[in-house]
């Protein structure tokens, strides 16, 4: 019997299996990173080691730092979570090695569906259909995918539609994978557009029997990441359904399975036909769809596999009934809450949560609360926000309110954009392919109410400042006041409004309350509560009408603060990969002159115009702040006779 359990994880999954050890009565041991000392995490465990430094290969991908923790900690047995060294075929045979209980497949598994090279080989000895690339492609192959051998998660995966630009692409993913999962092995196979992500979930009992918990679609994806997932999939023919079940059963019992592992599949709905992407031999980030439409406990199913108990679960352990995979209770809808801008092309975002809040009936699995520090060393997820209802559109409908009456401020995030997605005709419709945010982003401009009541709200906060004088009064009105807030535009976000004896007029809005904390305004006869949170310059807003969160431009610019014209700015907080060109060199407009790497993926920096590269900042290595000067291209002018 399991006495402590070490997780060799970090925030949100970390939380997650302590949660299942507690209720089993089982002691708890986190490890972390400094950036992650005062993170939710580390306070829930009994026992907490520190693993010095803060970039995951110097704490979490060191295997050997991770045992000696689970020494000191006197840990009996080890769950790894997912990424990092879930799939690390190495570390599982050190844990063993070292006397203690590895929650998780045996190793041979680990290597024979990590190398996913092989993986196919053995699917297709199985009966599985698979995916096959030819060795040498021609353009009639168009488009590719490369993926990493070692991981998933989207990292070093990408999408290649000229053969010109393969062996770049391939480079890209090798040095992506090899950052995210210590291993640089890639392969390409042909890429279908318009496809399903569709899973099963399996747990083996490592001699040859698999129970199956029904399937998940996974279909809504950003870079390959997974962003809204549901169990059951939609849409989805029973003939179908059935085939994968069994295909995944197959799958597992071809390797002996042992413990959670996940299947999956690529769905063509027009031809009905599905192939064989991957087997995640670890719990996947998504699990708790499939808990709660199943009413399991799949964290404590992979303890009790681990401690030789075994497991019996009604209506799971021999083939499905046709058609049901299992007894199923209703839908489960989950959404990643990412700290990324989608305007920006997904960006991360790193700083102070200042809060997290949610209410209404939602499982919230989240790595972080109010105040907590997001870093640029790890995953840009937040949390995991998951409903539970009888049917799917009542799962949308409660999942679509549980975001829109969170309260998430200090980082953008998806947000509203998880909000449009949900309530988008495509996702309504059940009919979504993983191109979907490839062809819509589902960025919606702010709506003009929101600048009403955050000009409302600063107007008050001035008031405060001194009580008794009207902000903006005038004895003779010629013209509004004008208050400006940073957006993507140069001109940002401009909000007119007046101060009057009775009130405030503010873009045809008017004022009918302005508190510290509150705001309503009126126009039509329509009345809408807008809640704020001021902090500085920056002015957070919620209301039914969604969020907003906007930053006051100052009336007078400092003139330190300015940037030489051509100027680089990082985008973001992170570490420079390198460099891709040499001071003094010609460089053209949009041409790659950098590339960061910010919370496990990398992200190129282009010129913005053409010109001589005339000063370069930093090295590969350095770790730089967003809005950091990168570098400098100065413009090269061109005469009436060079351009005629």
């Amino acid at each position: 019997m399991i006495q402590r359990l070490l997780v060799a994880n970090r925030a949100e999954i970390a939380s997650r299996v302590f949660r299942t050890a507690r209720k089993l009565g089982i002691e708890t041991v986190a490890v972390h990173s400094d950036a992650d000392a005062d993170l939710p995490f580390v306070a829930e465990a009994d026992h907490a080691v520190r693993l010095p430094g803060n970039a995951p290969a110097e704490t979490y991908l060191r295997s050997d730092l991770v045992i000696e923790a689970a020494k000191v900690a006197g840990a009996d047995a080890i769950h790894p979570g997912y990424g990092f060294l879930s799939e690390n075929a190495d570390f599982a045979r050190a844990v063993e090695a070292a006397g203690l209980v590895w929650i998780g497949p045996a190793p041979e598994s680990i290597e024979q569906m990590g190398a996913k090279i092989e993986a196919k080989k053995i699917m297709a000895a199985a009966g599985v259909p698979v995916l096959e690339a030819p060795a040498s492609p021609v353009e009639s192959d168009l488009p590719l995918l490369v993926k990493a051998s070692a991981g998933g998660g989207g990292r070093g995966m990408r999408i290649v539609r000229s053969l010109d630009a393969l062996g770049a692409e391939i480079a890209k993913a090798e040095a992506e994978a090899a950052s995210a999962f210590g291993d640089g092995t890639v392969f390409v196979e042909p890429y279908v557009e318009a496809g399903r992500h569709v899973e099963v979930q399996v747990v083996g009992d490592g001699a040859g029997n698999v129970a199956v918990f029904g399937e998940r679609d996974c279909s809504v994806q950003r870079r390959h990441q997974k962003v809204v997932e549901e169990s059951p999939a939609p849409l989805l023919p029973d003939a179908v359904r059935s085939a994968l079940h069994e295909a995944a059963r197959n799958a597992a019992a071809a390797i002996d399975y042992r413990g959670a592992g996940t299947v999956e599949f690529l769905y063509d709905a027009a031809s009905e036909r599905f192939w064989f992407l991957e087997m995640n031999t670890r719990l996947q980030v998504e699990h708790p769809v499939t808990e709660l439409v199943h009413g399991v406990d799949l964290v404590e199913l992979q303890i009790a596999v681990a401690e030789g108990v075994g497991f019996t679960v009604p209506n799971s352990s021999g083939p499905p009934p046709s058609g049901s995979g299992g007894s199923t209770n209703g839908w489960a809808i989950e959404v990643r809450l990412y700290a990324e801008d989608p305007a920006a092309d997904y960006q991360p975002q790193s700083g102070v949560l200042t809060k997290l809040a949610f209410s209404g009936d939602a499982r919230i699995d989240a790595g972080y609360t109010s105040g907590s520090k997001v870093s640029t060393f790890y995953d840009a997820m937040l949390a995991k926000v998951i409903v539970h209802a009888p049917t799917r559109d009542a799962a949308i409908r409660r999942l679509v309110g549980v975001l829109r009456t969170a309260k998430v401020h200090g980082l953008r995030t998806n947000r509203e954009q998880l909000v449009e997605i949900l309530q988008s005709e495509e996702f309504v419709s059940g009919q979504v392919t993983t191109s979907l945010l490839d062809e819509r982003k589902f960025v919606r401009p702010g709506k003009g109410d929101l600048g009403a009541a955050v000009a409302a709200a600063v107007a008050l906060a001035e008031r405060t400042r001194r009580p008794g004088v009207p902000v903006a009064w005038r004895n003779v009105t010629n013209q509004p006041q004008r208050t400006v807030f940073e957006n993507d535009s140069e001109d940002g976000l401009i909000v007119e409004w007046y101060g009057t004896r009775d009130g405030y007029q503010v873009d045809g809005f008017s004022v009918l309350d302005a508190r510290p904390d509150r705001v309503v305004l009126e126009r039509l006869g329509l009345r809408t509560a807008y809640e704020i949170a001021i902090d500085g310059d920056r002015i957070e807003v919620d209301s039914p009408n969604g969020h907003t969160a906007l930053v006051k431009r100052p009336r007078f610019i400092d003139p330190a603060t300015q940037t030489q014209p051509g100027s680089l700015l990082a985008p973001m907080p992170g570490s420079v990969v390198s460099v891709l060109a040499e001071t003094g060199s010609s460089v053209t407009e949009g041409q790659p002159l950098l590339v960061l790497e910010a919370m496990k993926m990398q992200h190129t920096v282009t010129a913005p115009t053409g010109g001589v590269l005339t000063q370069i900042n930093v090295k590969a290595g350095t770790q730089v702040a967003a809005g950091d000067t990168l570098a400098v291209v100065e413009p090269v002018e061109t005469t009436e006779e060079e351009t005629s």
